[in-house]
């Protein structure tokens, strides 16, 4: 469990990266604004992109712990625009940073959690597992992380919930239309 200078390291270094780019921050600029000394930011964190790790590692387990279930489509996309919407400045200056891979790797994570939630649930009816579940899991976490990205990629200027409401009206090609 976090201690309160891992806690005051963690949200200067937020704060921080929602008002500059991440090559833009430096070990200082944190343990100036937060107040302890460079010794106590190692003593927690080997450098910055271990502190990144573990911010975006703990932000992902607690949007799968307040999603057990994802009992929706709208529910498990509504989920990652919730991970991506929460700290919006601050994950567009990691997306392009030298650091994406790290966003990337945990947003993937996300991706297969949600669509793995969902399609359990949807199918538990059905006779599909196996191979084909595997299919239509990996297709649609494809999906929804490649729309991401593509969020991502255009500044985030449009509104991705409302595409995901859409996306959800026509369902297409989830699991729920499938046909034997």
């Amino acid at each position: 469990m976090p201690n309160f200078t891992q806690n005051a390291i963690k949200a200067s270094f937020l704060k921080l990266l929602g008002q500059r780019p991440l090559n833009q921050i430096t070990v200082k600029d944190i343990v100036e604004d937060c107040g302890v000394n460079r010794n106590s930011f190692y003593y927690h964190f080997e450098d910055l992109p271990a502190l990144l790790e573990e911010i975006i590692s703990e932000q992902a387990a607690v949007l799968m712990a307040r999603h057990p279930t994802i009992d929706s489509v709208e529910e498990g996309c509504g989920a990652i625009v919730e991970f991506v919407s929460q700290n919006r400045r601050a994950v567009y200056h990691i997306y392009n940073s030298l650091s994406r891979d790290v966003f990337e790797r945990h947003l993937m994570k996300l991706c297969q959690y949600v669509v793995s939630a969902y399609v359990e649930a949807a199918l538990t009816s059905q006779k599909t597992g196996g191979e084909d579940q595997e299919t239509i899991v990996r297709f649609h976490r494809c999906a929804l992380f490649g729309t991401v990205i593509d969020w991502l990629n255009d500044g985030m200027r449009y509104d991705i919930a409302a595409y995901f409401r859409r996306i959800c009206q026509l369902r297409l090609g989830w699991p729920e239309e499938r046909r034997t």
